[in-house]
């Protein structure tokens, strides 16, 4: 792995961690659907989970072709508006991204089969608006490309996989349909969620507020000490080969 390489999966790291945070009246919805190209009849070929502040609320998968509530959020949000729309919406998404995967130009000599793509969707709210959209691009479990769907800025973490870059680059059509999904939809659907979302916040007596950040402080230091790891493990590789 090159030192570009490397800056760039730390940089990625920084960004997910940024995504993910919900300081304040900041809050995110994140999707994460699962597509493999090639499935038998009957087989599973798609999957979603749906979380709303990292707690999951939503599950999807092609199987059984349902959409079903987790938690007390999806419980409480499982008959609204926004939940059908999304549940609409997870179903085209899985279709859309099963369609255009075969046709993606990928590196076939890293590729030990047909390939399994996950794509990361999420948006942030903050101040009564959407502060942030973005996609983020796995192949076989492996981080590929981040986009920023705000800015249409991409973020490549592997190059034998800039043919999803290609595609949604070239299929203007695909590519605006996922980039209103990010930045509208998603955020009305996560102020629709809110609304229930914040009510629920009090009554829950079983999960302190107060143990969130040691857990949270604990995550940030373990992702520290795994980042310098790396970042030594690197140096030395790199002065071993000059």
């Amino acid at each position: 792995m090159s030192l570009a390489q490397t800056a760039g999966h730390l940089l990625l790291i920084l960004l997910l961690i940024e995504a993910r945070k919900t300081p304040g009246n900041a809050h995110s919805l994140c999707l994460d659907l699962t597509v493999k190209s090639q499935s038998r009849p009957g087989q599973l070929w798609c999957q979603v989970q749906g979380s709303v502040d990292t707690k999951p609320f939503l599950w999807y998968d092609s199987a059984s072709n349902k959409v079903k509530p987790l938690g007390f959020l999806g419980k409480e949000v499982n008959d609204t508006k926004a939940w059908t729309e999304i549940s609409q919406t997870l179903v085209e998404a899985g279709r859309e991204l099963r369609m255009v995967l075969p046709v993606i130009k990928l590196d076939k000599n890293e590729m030990k089969g047909p390939p399994t793509l996950q794509v990361k969707l999420c948006c942030q709210r903050e101040a009564e608006q959407c502060s942030g959209a973005s996609l983020h691009f796995s192949l076989d479990g492996q981080t590929a490309l981040l986009l920023d769907t705000m800015s249409i800025t991409w973020t490549v973490i592997d190059p034998g996989a800039t043919g999803i870059k290609e595609e949604w680059e070239n299929n203007q059509e695909l590519a605006e349909y996922f980039r209103t999904i990010s930045t509208g939809d998603c955020s009305y659907w996560l102020r629709e969620f809110l609304k229930h979302w914040e009510k629920m916040q009090l009554p829950e007596p079983t999960e302190p507020l107060i143990m969130a950040p040691d857990i949270s402080q604990s995550a940030s230091i373990r992702l520290v000490s795994c980042i310098i790891l790396l970042i030594i493990t690197q140096l030395v590789l790199i002065a071993s080969s000059s």
